[in-house]
């Protein structure tokens, strides 16, 4: 990831929560002792040396099938991480010591640096095993004898989900980002948002029965905000409808316009995401695939 935070000349490190509160998320800061502010800072490193092992850095794509632990980025000003640009841009956080009395409604936890160069990091990571051990009987050693822990016991995780710093959202676990920038939201209501966009580059395509489709389904919402992502000026009208005979997509012509059968509106989308394809190695046998996962080839 772009060293946009130097870790080594940290001068601030904030420690807070979100919790679900009955009128949205709420975030705030919860004081810690050094103590916990190193770990805090090992956590981050960690997160960082994870990433790094995870290979190079690639963009976030709402509609790929991401793996457990990967190396993905996504620019700050997308609309995709406005929750999360919220937690690392909110200006004074109000201080709550009693944050974690119900720890029930803690859903993350995060950690915000700055820098001897001014520069501002925030690290998040979803709080299932932060507050799962409070459901585990711990014992302790006190006067040579095991005593049952009565106080609530918080573990923090060796690592975080995602950074945030100037340079974007760098995402170790794209399910911890998704959880916590709610993301199944942010994508269903940037349908319209994506649909006007793509349209403006095929207008030769009628997206009033996708949209309608994709209002009511993540997973054809997901694709567009994918699709918002290819490239998408250009494509040829002629290519397109021949692509879509040759993979048996109830796709026709009127007035100009090409337009999608609903049974077939997925396939489509997955044809404008680079994702439904078809070869021929052998003479007369085309074979056609559908790709969960694909990375573009870039020749040097």
């Amino acid at each position: 990831m772009p060293a946009q935070f130097d870790l080594g000349t940290t001068e601030v490190t904030e420690f807070g929560v979100g919790i679900d509160a009955e009128d949205g998320p709420r975030y705030v800061q919860v004081p810690v002792d050094d103590e916990v502010q190193a770990v805090l800072r090992q956590m981050v490193a960690a997160t960082r040396s994870a990433m790094k092992d995870a290979g190079e850095p690639s963009r976030y794509q709402p509609s790929e099938k991401h793996a457990a632990h990967e190396n993905l980025n996504l620019p700050l000003n997308d609309a995709l991480a406005s929750t999360v640009r919220a937690i690392h841009e909110v200006q004074n956080l109000p201080n709550e010591p009693k944050a974690l009395k119900e720890p029930k409604n803690v859903f993350c936890y995060f950690a915000r640096l700055s820098d001897g160069k001014g520069n501002h990091l925030t690290a998040i990571r979803r709080a299932s095993s932060f507050k799962g051990i409070l459901e585990s009987q711990l014992l302790s050693f006190l006067d040579d004898s095991l005593r049952i822990v009565d106080d609530d016991v918080f573990r923090l995780d060796e690592d975080f989900d995602f950074l945030i710093d100037a340079a974007g959202v760098h995402i170790l676990r794209p399910a911890g980002f998704e959880s916590i920038g709610q993301l199944r939201d942010e994508i269903m209501k940037a349908a319209p948002m994506n649909i006007k966009a793509i349209q403006a580059d095929i207008g030769f395509v009628d997206f009033g029965p996708i949209e309608t489709y994709a209002l009511k389904h993540p997973r054809a919402a997901r694709y567009l905000a994918s699709i918002r992502l290819q490239q998408t000026k250009n494509i040829d009208k002629a290519s397109l409808k021949k692509h879509c005979t040759n993979m048996k997509l109830d796709v026709k012509e009127l007035k100009g316009k090409l337009v999608v059968a609903p049974e077939a509106i997925m396939d489509f989308l997955a044809v404008l995401d680079r994702r439904l394809y078809q070869v021929e190695l052998v003479k007369d046998s085309p074979e056609s695939f559908f790709a969960t996962g694909r990375s573009k080839i870039v020749k040097p």
